[in-house]
C-alpha cells in the first residue's frame, strides 16, 4: 500500500471479537494494535498516536467511557477520532457516547464491513484497499 497505513487501536474485553476484526482489518490495509482494557488504551493511545480508536463503552476497571474522558484530558490523545462499540441500544448510549467525544456508535455484533465504513466515515477516507486490490 503505498502512503501511511492508518493506525487504529482497537480496544475490547472480549477476546474473540478483538482477534476477529483486528483480522479483517489488517486484511483491508489497516496497520492495527489491539487493548484489553481501558487502562491499556490509555496507555497505547498515548504511545503509538493511533489514527483512530474504537473503544468498547463495557470495559473491566474502568469503562469506554471514562477512558475517552481521560484521552479527551491529554494534549497529545485528545484530537484522536473514537469510535464507541456497544452491545446496548444505540438509543441508550448515544447521549453518553456524544458527551464523551465519540465521533460514531457501532452496535455489536457489528458486521466487520460495517466497521470498515464507520472508520472511512469518522476518518473522511477513501475505502480501504485489501491485498487483492478490490475497495471495501
Amino acid at each position: 500500500m503505498a502512503g501511511k497505513q492508518t493506525r487504529v487501536l482497537l480496544v475490547d474485553d472480549y477476546r474473540d471479537a478483538l482477534e476477529g476484526w483486528a483480522w479483517y482489518l489488517r486484511s483491508r490495509g489497516y496497520e492495527v494494535l489491539t487493548a484489553g482494557d481501558g487502562f491499556e488504551a490509555v496507555e497505547m493511545a498515548g504511545q503509538y498516536l493511533p489514527d483512530l480508536i474504537i473503544l468498547d463503552l463495557d470495559l473491566p476497571d474502568i469503562t469506554g467511557f471514562e477512558a475517552a474522558r481521560r484521552l479527551r484530558t491529554t494534549s497529545t490523545t485528545a484530537q484522536i477520532p473514537l469510535i464507541a462499540a456497544t452491545g446496548y441500544s444505540p438509543v441508550q448510549q448515544l447521549d453518553g457516547a456524544h458527551d464523551a467525544g465519540f465521533a460514531a456508535v457501532l452496535v455489536k455484533p457489528c458486521e466487520p464491513g460495517a466497521l470498515v465504513k464507520a472508520i472511512e466515515r469518522v476518518l473522511g477516507t477513501p475505502p480501504a484497499i485489501d491485498a487483492a486490490g478490490r475497495a471495501s
